[in-house]
This record gives structure tokens, sequence and C-alpha cells, in this order.
């Protein structure tokens, strides 16, 4: 569940922001006037088109309030600004390595701009809250829903 300042890139909230302004500018109204014409077309009921572009003016307006909560809550955090580069915080990419030494790079975002198949991995998120204030050679126990597992931090760097 979101908190009050829930971290969030500069560019994440680009993203959201964007994305806010497309709904509203440009597909709500699309869909306001392919209603418009369809109503005008007589029987409600049996309106596909009507029928559609009501589901999805719906979609659009619960979509474009939960843009706006989010964003009303986020905090901006630029990761360059780090004091203490030696640990892990926001916006660090870590590189990390298991028992076998198999290597996994992550870098720590906000919740709405995860990606993991990007490596992107969202603030609240198991392996995440594990790795935050972590220092090189630190191992950390991180419980996946496969199970536990140990990693050790082989890297840290701010972009």
């Amino acid at each position: 569940m979101s908190r009050p300042g829930d971290p969030i890139t500069a560019q994440g909230m680009a993203a959201l922001q964007a994305r806010y302004e497309h709904l509203l500018g440009k597909e709500r109204p699309e869909i306001v006037e392919i209603v418009s014409w369809a109503a005008g077309n007589g029987d409600r009921s049996e309106n596909g088109d009507y029928l559609y572009g009501r589901k999805r003016m719906r979609e659009i307006d619960r979509e474009l309030a939960h843009l706006a909560r989010r964003m009303k809550v986020l905090r901006v955090v630029d990761p360059a600004s780090q004091s203490d580069r030696s640990r892990a915080y926001f916006g660090a990419t870590v590189t990390l390595a298991d028992e076998d030494d198999r290597q996994m790079v992550v870098t720590l975002v906000g919740d709405d701009e995860q990606d993991v198949g990007a490596g992107r991995i969202g603030w609240s998120a198991p392996i995440a809250r594990a790795l935050r204030g972590a220092t090189l050679g630190d191992l950390r126990q991180v419980r996946l829903p496969s199970g536990s597992k140990e990693w050790e931090v082989v890297a840290i760097r701010y972009e």
C-alpha cells in the first residue's frame, strides 16, 4: 500500500504524468466523441459502440483517478544526490552474487516504475527491502515465494 512520500525517480514521475496527460487529452475525448455519436443512433441497449465506449470511459476515469492519487503521494528523489554512495539506497544499481556465483544486477526504483525484466526492482519488493543500507561484501537473506535465498553485495553504483 502507498505511504506518503513513496520515492520515485524524476523519469518515473514524468512517465506517470505523460500517461495521465495522454489519457486526459487524447483517449478520453476520443471515447466521449464516440459515445456521443453512438447515443444519437437510437436504442442504446443493443448499441455496441455506446456500450463499449461507456465501459472504456469508466476504465479511463478509474485510471486517471489512480494516477492522480499516486502522483499526489509520490516524492521525487534524485539518486545522484545520494550522499553515502557506499550503501545501497534508493536509485542504487546493485550487483549481487548467489551461492553458485551467479550474478544479478538490480536497480532500486519506485514501485510505480518497476520492471523486473529490465532489472528495475520496486522499493517495497522483498529483495529491495533486504538490500536497503547494504554495503560491499554484505550477505543479505531474501525471502522469496520459492524460499529463502542468500545474496552477497558485489558492487554498488549510482548513475
